[in-house]
């Protein structure tokens, strides 16, 4: 057996041992709300059609290589759904954050900002907070369009239970115009340390460091359908959100959490990723973005509407499943799984064509799939999500 192998049993011994003796020792959990995406926001309102162009989605400028240190780059993805409730501050102020898997930072509106996309959103006044401290340094966050400028302070951050006492934390001053239609405040970054702006230590390593979780561990569970259920649980996993075994694969890259995948398949013919790519599974990006997209795309019937993809909705059961070779394993999505939409704005498939050799792996994928995020081993686990 492997180092690897070693390793995962381990890890899966502790995992059952922690559920059966002493779950809720072990696991602190956070609820996650499925709320509407800025694009669902934007139909209702018919402004959809006017703010695409006006802020063109550009998938990959989150993972632009020249902007990985010194700059934590975002890009403006306006189907992002899940997001959480965290407490800064003494007394604490609530704040809505998207919990992403693909940055490093942590950062709220503050009441210096008076950008239209601060003014809809909760603000953090750091008069209010007997815990805060200024860094004195500034931030800037790139976004596909735009960007968001503030600076950098430490304060009480309180997640799931767990209290984080001098969390370093961005509040803005200024933010693109495109953030108020997010229904969340801000983003909470959950991946590795050289990605954070300011080296700025990411509030998973302050929990490890300061010994708050017995795992050092995180697991996302994201709801298909129902607004409510989607849970974020720290320090282990949640048997209650998955079946069967857990399958484990080593990161390829310690910056986000990436993985080599070996092979794409449609009917059982490869489409994309044909002798191996890099992939990112990515909580902070809603769908599943490749240079090879449009292949599959084709391949499963879809045609090219203004950029969308599109299906027939009342066909979605007959569609072919995709199938992502990882690892020696196989992980499939059926076509209810990556369809999304509505009869009146039309069914498109969560597929799209991005620039680079990365493929990232969003919502569309982690829906289907538990994903824990292991930090002791450097390893992703995926395993059938309920």
């Amino acid at each position: 057996m492997s180092n690897i192998d070693n390793q995962a049993v381990k890890m899966q011994r502790a995992f059952v041992l922690c559920a059966v003796v002493a779950l809720s020792e072990c696991l602190f959990h956070l609820s996650l709300e499925k709320g509407m995406t800025a694009r669902e926001i934007l139909e209702e309102q018919g402004l959809w059609e006017e703010y695409r162009p006006k802020y063109p989605y550009n998938p990959m400028a989150k993972f632009d290589d020249k902007l990985a240190v010194g700059i934590e780059s975002m890009t403006n993805d306006a189907d992002l759904a899940y997001s959480g409730i965290i407490s800064i501050g003494n007394p604490p102020q609530t704040f809505r954050v998207i919990f992403d898997t693909g940055s490093s930072n942590l950062w709220i509106p503050s009441i210096y900002c008076n950008s239209i996309a601060c003014n809809n959103h909760n603000k953090f006044n750091p008069g209010n907070s007997s815990t805060f401290r200024n860094n004195g340094h500034a931030l800037n966050i790139q976004y596909g369009t735009g960007s968001m400028t503030g600076f950098l302070g430490y304060d009480t951050v309180t997640v799931g239970g767990l209290a984080v006492n001098n969390q370093i934390i961005g509040l803005s001053q200024s933010e693109a115009d495109f953030l108020q239609y997010m229904h969340a405040d801000g983003i909470l970054g959950l991946a590795y340390p050289r990605l954070a702006e300011s080296n700025a230590t990411p509030i998973f390593d302050n929990m490890m460091m300061e010994n708050l979780v017995n795992q050092d561990v995180f697991s996302f569970y994201l709801s298909s359908d129902s607004q409510k259920g989607s849970v974020l649980t720290f320090g282990g996993v949640d048997p209650n959100h998955y079946s069967g075994p857990i399958s484990w694969i080593p990161l390829s890259h310690e910056l986000y959490w990436q993985i080599t995948v070996d092979s794409v398949t449609v009917n059982g013919e490869v489409v994309a990723c044909n002798g191996g790519c890099q992939a990112i599974i990515d909580t902070g990006t809603s769908l599943i973005i490749g240079p090879q997209c449009n292949n599959i795309n084709n391949k499963v019937g879809a045609t090219n509407n203004n950029g969308d993809y599109m299906v027939n909705c009342n066909s979605i059961a007959q569609l072919p499943d995709v199938t992502f070779h990882i690892n020696g394993e196989t992980f499939t999505i059926p076509g209810s799984g990556y369809v999304r939409g509505s009869e009146a704005n039309g069914c498109r498939t969560g597929f799209v064509n991005g620039g680079g050799n990365l493929w990232i792996l969003g919502d569309v994928f982690i829906r289907q799939y538990y994903a824990i995020f292991s930090r002791a081993q450097n390893m992703v686990g995926l395993a059938t999500a309920r």
